[in-house]
């Protein structure tokens, strides 16, 4: 069933203007520069009532899209909107899951929970995105579903969102139906920005063009939450819901032997959420919040970059080690290295 447009859309990103990203993170090999990935950061700090801006590099207000970075945003809509889920399915309701039966088994439980079948779900099919579960996968015969595509714990979600509220399931991915209508508000408020543009994201869900900074604004927001509820009495804020479920769940967030949820086993009180394309966001319990975006989209420079801003900042970044520099190998041995460059940054009094 269509449903009305979105009230005033934004417009189109002009397609010439070309980001002004700087070298982030480079490859060595025996001496030589093998590669360089070039890209965008900011580092932001709550101040009062608005965002400070403390470090930069490249282009931290140049529009882009935060893939599966955004699912955290989403989450606290749903949350939100009624949706009342224990810890480890809200995990999942903002994960970029590997497809481990944990994952897979938790989609149907969001599902069955309200009643709703695997053929609502809206997402596109998928092998499961973690290596060994994919392999798993596929040694006992099986294809691309959308219960192991590694969005489904959102489109689930979504779904269930919609029965709570009695809004039709068909059709919740049309940026007109009232749950994506409730989604793109919750993102302007977290981010406090009105999105430059809107896309399809790869699982089919609204994507919104977005800042780096409004991005690091609503994760620093999310950490601060879930800081300050814990432990409290009463029931938690949809973003302090959120970012303690991630806290709490993080293997739910994305699987074993992946480094979002290793960064958050490693940094308490973070909040964390890698994004397809290059994109990493952290935020800190105080407020701080990192936001990276490597231009060529490559996945190994975005969390060296993030963990060095971390560091930068003052961070406590010794037991992330592992994640934060990388060894190259030539014949099975160290050869080089690959990590985060010396960075160019901004004084916070001359910053965006």
């Amino acid at each position: 069933m269509p449903f009305p447009a979105l009230a005033d859309p934004a417009p189109e990103p002009a397609s010439h203007h070309l980001p002004q990203h700087v070298p982030l993170a480079a490859q060595t090999r025996d001496g030589l520069v093998e590669s360089i990935h070039y890209g965008s950061l900011i580092a932001t700090a709550e101040a009062g009532a608005g965002t400070r801006t403390v470090l930069t590099a490249g282009d931290p207000l140049a529009p882009f899209y935060p893939r599966s970075a955004l699912k955290p945003l989403q989450a606290v809509a749903l949350v939100r909107a009624g949706l009342d889920l224990p810890a480890d399915l809200l995990a999942l309701t903002a994960a970029s899951h590997s497809g481990a039966p944990q994952h897979v088994d938790g989609v149907r439980r969001i599902l069955e929970m309200h009643g709703l079948a695997p053929d609502v779900l809206g997402n596109s099919s998928d092998l499961p995105y973690g290596s060994t579960e994919r392999d798993e996968w596929l040694r006992a015969g099986r294809t691309a579903t959308q219960l192991t595509q590694n969005c489904s714990g959102k489109h689930a979600s979504m779904a269930a969102t919609c029965v709570i509220n009695s809004w039709p399931v068909t059709g919740y991915l049309d940026p007109g139906h009232p749950l994506q209508r409730l989604v793109a508000r919750s993102v302007a408020e977290l981010t406090d920005e009105q999105p430059s543009g809107l896309s399809t994201d790869g699982c089919g869900t609204p994507l919104f063009a977005l800042t780096l900074r409004g991005m690091a604004r609503a994760f620093g927001v999310i950490a601060r939450a879930a800081a300050e509820a814990e432990g409290a009495v009463g029931t938690p804020t949809a973003e302090a819901a959120v970012g303690l479920a991630m806290q709490r769940h993080p293997d739910m967030v994305a699987g074993e032997h992946r480094d979002v949820t290793e960064f958050m086993r490693l940094t308490p009180g973070a909040v964390a959420k890698d994004g397809f394309q290059g994109v990493q966001l952290i935020g800190l319990p105080d407020g701080r919040a990192v936001a990276v975006k490597i231009s060529d989209g490559g996945d190994s420079a975005r969390m060296p970059v993030a963990v060095s801003v971390l560091e930068a900042l003052g961070v406590d970044t010794g037991p992330l080690a592992p994640i934060a520099r990388t060894a190259v190998l030539g014949g099975g041995r160290p050869v080089g290295t690959f990590q985060a460059l010396d960075f160019l940054s901004t004084p916070p009094d001359e910053a965006p």
